[in-house]
């Protein structure tokens, strides 16, 4: 007769009844930040990519924001056009950095790379969140360089450690769902031609259907109802309340910001989880 085997504790058993060991959710986020320091270590082979992104914030603070500051013609109440626009030049660098993280993963496809990853046991969530960490990781960079010529502009900003703490939480947030957002439409449309063709339709409407560079209030009704389910909106808005001095700027609430983006980071990291095969396909 065999011996008796050890007996599973409780806790075991529910592990393996729900099919979900608690072992592979801990192993969830180191795997995440290996993934996100492969990504980084291309970066710093290659830091000039930096260089070019910095371009264009540059000119909508130095060029855009200037001649609008002068004209008067958008109301920005209390506050400074050329503070009100400083968070969201800096969102939307955020943006186009992430936009076109998805491209990565087509290339790392045509090299093989992609296949290796889905052989190996790491799950698809970690290496969806870890291409979207990295683009956070890019997105801080930028972030440091629009902070930094809003300083030389004369730009009343909060730089508490508590505010800059919550601009670069939110910063690294807004990065990941919009990065996770790029590799979806990347396991979708699978070719670099096609996936900047439509990373350049993209941009365009989730830019100018927020409050980046205009108030919501001055927007029409059906824009205004886009910019309340557009994720930049809640970025810029966190961004605003962060970075402006206290009352210059009407703002939803941190709570809500920080609560949108993170529930739709969520979903998009589920359904990027499942599209991430068919990029090989």
């Amino acid at each position: 007769m065999r011996p008796p085997g050890p007996v599973a504790s409780p806790s075991v058993s529910a592990e393996r009844a729900n099919g979900a060991p608690l072992s592979a959710a801990a192993a969830l986020v180191p795997k995440a930040i290996a993934v996100a320091e492969m990504d980084l270590r291309k970066l710093a082979r290659d830091p000039t990519e930096l260089a070019t992104r910095a371009i264009q914030p540059i000119l909508w603070l130095t060029v855009f924001g200037q001649v609008m500051a002068r004209a008067r013609m958008i109301d920005t109440g209390r506050t400074p056009y050329i503070d009100f626009l400083v968070p969201g030049v800096l969102a939307q660098s955020v943006l186009f950095i992430a936009i076109f993280n998805g491209i990565s993963v087509i290339w790392e496809r045509d090299l093989g790379i992609v296949h290796k990853f889905l052989a190996s046991p790491t799950p698809r969530a970690a290496l969806v969140l870890g291409k979207a960490l990295g683009g956070g990781a890019r997105a801080l960079i930028q972030a440091l360089v629009v902070l930094v010529l809003g300083i030389v502009l004369g730009v009343r900003l909060n730089l508490s450690p508590i505010d800059l703490i919550g601009a670069a939480l939110l910063v690294i947030l807004g990065a990941m769902v919009f990065s996770s957002f790029s590799l979806s439409v990347a396991c979708i449309v699978k070719t670099r031609e096609r996936f900047m063709g439509v990373g350049q339709v993209l941009t365009m409407p989730l830019f100018f259907a927020s409050n980046a560079i205009y108030p919501t209030s001055l927007m029409p009704d059906w824009l205004r109802a886009v910019a309340r389910v557009n994720p930049l909106t809640y970025q810029i808005d966190g961004l605003r309340a962060c970075l402006l001095p206290g009352g210059s700027v009407a703002h939803l609430g941190l709570g809500v910001d920080f609560s949108v983006l993170a529930a739709t980071l969520i979903g998009l990291v589920a359904l990027c989880s499942r599209l991430y095969p068919a990029i090989v396909r």
